[in-house]
């Protein structure tokens, strides 16, 4: 039985329409999923008996459990059990324009960035749309707070489950049902040139993020396995022409490694790439992993990277260093609950 979750608000209009009902009867089931936060359907009183007893045969509304949830200053990471017993991670960040939910998007990942823990455990399976969804609903439920940012940089690289991602996307910014923002809806992609140029077609102000984390092929290709797919040069094209389609600007996350891509001539390097396009520049503290050998750049390093992208006037933000002590990184508590199982 299909979970409920998994259909947008056009695919239940379809459903009703399917079955000699008004499609109307789509936006009640929406305010009763994702506002009043039904868990049954026979709670959805303004609906007749007979449409209940179809909806009760044809989908379910069901959960996720949740077996860790670890808290530190402004962050809480949840490790949640799926159906079929897999994990996957969400964070939840308090910034001070609000709540941010970083949301995973695959089980494992076979992108195998050597700097990440999610590659060290390799792809298993697509996440369902129903399964993003509910690891949103469950942590406002949980906290007793509104999220009001989501970004899909959890485990997975999102483009890899493009479709799946999208109608999650779509259930989030409905006006009838959670009526997320849609500029409140952040997608990072490692480089995956196709879905880039699909996503420009996608109709929806949602902002797009490019894990880049090296200037030049040379080192990327030692950092990221993608970039011998798809070369800087091809990203970039593709991101320009998303810019010039959307006008909106493109974030480009990258982390600092110490000794590897924090020098002042990567800086350099990366000012010149970036030169003149509507972005800007996030720069990451590396959360450090017991697995993976690379360091977290200095602090002094990390200020002399910044002050040569700003007077290059490229903009840059360095991200805020969250929750090191509840292993906030993407995959790291998914590894350490796997190890001590």
């Amino acid at each position: 039985m299909k979970s409920i979750y998994n259909y947008t608000l056009e695919d239940l209009e379809r459903y009703f329409l399917s079955i000699d009902e008004k499609k109307f009867k789509a936006v009640q089931v929406f305010d009763w999923l994702y506002r009043k936060r039904v868990q049954s359907f026979d709670e959805m009183s303004n609906i007749k008996k007979q449409v209940l007893d179809r909806l009760n045969s044809d989908f379910k509304i069901d959960t996720l459990e949740i077996i860790d949830h670890k808290s530190d200053t402004d962050v809480h990471k949840f490790l949640f059990k799926l159906n079929d017993n897999e994990k996957v991670e969400a964070v939840l960040m308090n910034h001070d324009y609000g709540n941010s939910l970083c949301v995973s998007s695959q089980v494992g990942c076979n992108m195998g960035c050597s700097f990440c823990e999610s590659g060290r455990l390799k792809k298993v399976r697509n996440l369902e749309t129903s399964e993003m969804v509910l690891q949103y609903l469950l942590v406002e439920q949980v906290l007793n707070l509104k999220i009001s940012h989501v970004v899909l940089m959890g485990i997975g690289e999102p483009f890899d489950n493009y479709d799946n991602v999208m109608s999650f996307i779509d259930i989030l910014n409905t006006g009838k049902g959670i009526d997320l923002g849609a500029r409140h809806i952040t997608v990072s992609t490692c480089g995956i040139v196709p879905k880039i140029k699909e996503f420009t077609e996608f109709g929806k102000q949602v902002n797009l993020a490019i894990s880049l984390h090296a200037p030049n092929d040379e080192l990327r290709n030692k950092l990221m396995k993608i970039n011998k797919v798809y070369p800087i040069e091809e990203v970039m094209k593709a991101v320009k022409e998303y810019i010039k389609k959307t006008n909106r600007r493109v974030t480009f996350e990258y982390i600092l490694l110490s000794g590897v891509n924090d020098t002042d001539k990567c800086a350099l390097e990366l000012v010149n790439l970036l030169k003149g396009m509507n972005c800007y520049v996030n720069l990451i503290p590396y959360n450090e992993t017991s697995h993976i050998d690379y360091k977290k750049s200095s602090s002094e390093n990390i200020m002399k990277f910044y002050d040569i992208l700003k007077k290059n006037n490229i903009g840059v933000t360095i991200r805020r260093e969250f929750g090191s002590k509840v292993n906030a990184a993407c995959g790291q508590l998914r590894s350490k609950y796997e190890e001590v199982k």
